[in-house]
């Protein structure tokens, strides 16, 4: 007999205690109430969340953020993350939004789109890209990277007075829109990570298109539920839909052409890995991201041989 998760029978203190740790896993921390609201196991009171902090020797309170004793002295800097967020954000929030139609019209095989990252979570400001995960046709992981890549390249030629900082400068144009995940469908029924941070990861995407497919992801993993019961309760407000009309025919893009693409896409990352070879903050941040992803990530170092 399958019992409770251990995410339902943690005490409250350690569920908020454990959700802490993701966050500031990802650099970021948040208020009492909406920490409360994304808590581990299932949503909890802002009092609840006091409580636990008061009775947690390594929580506290600093610029009204719950973090780690530990990060404390960088609440301040998550802090302005958060202000600034309130007022960049509803831009490329719009900004998204117009080129997820662009792309999905241009790219059938790409079956859902959800925004990831700081965009996300709260805190983006102007300097950073937009992180979207991908659900994509099996044989076409890396023939969506390229897609993203490339019409990324082309709509950020046309923001190139964009703030920028290490990991979005880029000789061309910044770096603007970004395909943090691509999972094909087979990968995701089942997925082959179904703990807290894939949870995370889950909960935390907005989804933009597809939302379907989306919800398939999760009624097909229900241990992600059982991490974090809120992903049954997405947010919907930003979803947008596909003029079915303007789409390209799916036969243009067969998966035989999924090596080609890997070959071109690995040969891009490579280059920006090269041009970020004396910034060993962006390579650190890079190599975390990609580490939280796997095994779903591409070009890692079987792909880079």
């Amino acid at each position: 007999m399958i019992g409770p998760s251990p995410a339902q029978t943690w005490s409250t203190s350690e569920r908020v205690r454990r959700t802490v740790a993701l966050l500031s896993r990802r650099g970021f921390a948040l208020g009492p109430e909406r920490l409360g609201g994304l808590c581990l196991g299932g949503a909890v009171s802002e009092s609840d969340v006091r409580w636990a902090v008061a009775a947690t020797p390594e929580l506290t309170l600093a610029h009204d953020l719950v973090v780690s004793r530990s990060d404390a002295m960088r609440a301040g800097a998550i802090r302005s993350r958060a202000s600034a967020h309130e007022s960049d954000a509803p831009l490329y929030l719009r900004m998204t939004a117009q080129f997820v139609r662009r792309l999905v019209g241009l790219a059938p095989f790409i079956r859902s789109v959800s925004i990831a990252g700081s965009l996300a979570s709260g805190g983006f400001r102007a300097s950073d890209d937009v992180d979207l995960n991908l659900i994509v046709d099996d044989g076409h992981r890396h023939i969506a990277y390229v897609a993203v890549n490339l019409l990324g390249l082309l709509h950020a030629l046309g923001h190139r007075t964009k703030p920028v900082d290490d990991l979005t400068r880029r000789p061309l144009a910044p770096r603007l829109m970004t395909a943090n995940l691509i999972l094909e469908r087979s990968q995701c029924h089942p997925l082959e990570r179904q703990d807290e941070d894939m949870a995370f990861e889950m909960l935390m995407s907005q989804p933009v298109f597809g939302l379907d497919v989306f919800d398939g992801v999760v009624d097909a993993n229900p241990e992600l539920l059982d991490h974090f019961p809120q992903l049954g309760y997405g947010s919907r407000e930003l979803a947008i839909d596909s003029d079915q009309r303007t789409r390209l025919p799916a036969w243009l893009f067969p998966a035989a052409l999924d090596g080609a693409a890997r070959r071109l896409g690995s040969a891009a990352w490579r280059y920006m890995q090269w041009t970020r070879r004396n910034k060993p903050e962006a390579l650190a941040r890079v190599a975390f991201v990609r580490a939280t992803m796997r095994p779903y990530t591409l070009f890692d170092e079987a792909d880079l041989t």
